[in-house]
């Protein structure tokens, strides 16, 4: 979400006024699309084709998830990006396995996963993501998604990844609004294709979590997913190198990479072309 915007000390009188003479009216007086104050309330127009916009700036408006739901529906007619995002973060070195075993992928566990939004306790959007328990496991102990590994039962991948979800965090499958699914994506250390959904919840029951599979909930601020200064770099050992430079998210203290990374890149490219 790029914005033109100035920030400003708001207050009653300057809310009043704001009111009356109606926002659209002043963002022109500005010269800007949005008004970002300092208790981290965010004023904009909606958007048009006018492209009458100063300059652009990155994500720094909270959304109210109410405002969200409305806008993330819009991902439903767009392209998916795929590959392109996803290779934004990884490594070249995992990039070039990816497009040599291509051809060579045989009979891959299934997998889904659910990346939730919802919203917080001042209505504000939220990421649901998730810090595996420590277990035997190449995955263990790593920031993922709420979700897991089909099983005989589950009609497809969606069913998987409401299970999952409903097994990990305590969010019935009813109660998730699925917009779309995403682009899935090989994990060669495992041996499992992943298929990605991105649900809405809208958080009528709090998140209850399976003690046996969850260390922790994660509770990512959209505002925190949408800034670009949260991507980073990180030299890792890994399954596949020793001391690699990875790229990765930083997010809530924690440093996200891999393949969640790489579906949160999809998300976050189909994201700015709606929010």
């Amino acid at each position: 979400m790029a914005f033109s915007s100035v920030s400003t000390n708001a207050s009653s009188s300057l809310f009043s006024v704001i009111e009356s003479v109606g926002i659209e009216s002043i963002l022109t007086a500005f010269g800007v699309s949005a008004l970002v104050f300092e208790e981290g309330v965010c004023l904009h127009a909606p958007k048009k084709n006018s492209g009458n916009i100063a300059r652009q700036v990155n994500f720094k408006c909270d959304m109210y998830y109410s405002d969200f739901a409305l806008q993330v529906a819009k991902i439903k007619k767009l392209p998916l990006p795929g590959t392109s995002s996803h290779y934004k973060m990884a490594p070249q070195i995992r990039i070039q396995e990816l497009r040599a075993m291509k051809e060579r992928i045989v009979n891959p566990k299934k997998a889904g996963v659910v990346a939730l939004f919802y919203p917080d306790e001042g209505q504000l959007t939220n990421l649901l993501l998730i810090l595996r328990n420590t277990y035997p496991g190449i995955h263990s102990n790593q920031i993922g998604f709420p979700g897991g590994k089909a099983e005989k039962k589950d009609k497809n991948l969606l069913e998987t990844a409401l299970r999952e979800t409903h097994e990990e965090v305590g969010v019935r499958p009813e109660d998730i609004k699925i917009i779309r699914s995403l682009s899935e994506i090989y994990i060669p250390p495992s041996n499992f294709e992943v298929r990605p959904y991105l649900g809405l919840y809208d958080k009528r029951y709090p998140f209850v979590k399976d003690e046996n599979e969850v260390e922790e909930l994660v509770e990512v601020p959209l505002i925190d997913f949408m800034d670009d200064s949260k991507m980073t770099t990180q030299i890792l050992t890994t399954s596949y190198a020793d001391n690699i430079e990875v790229p990765a998210f930083k997010l809530m203290g924690y440093t996200v990479w891999g393949a969640t990374a790489m579906m949160l890149s999809e998300i976050k490219e189909l994201f700015k072309q709606v929010l």
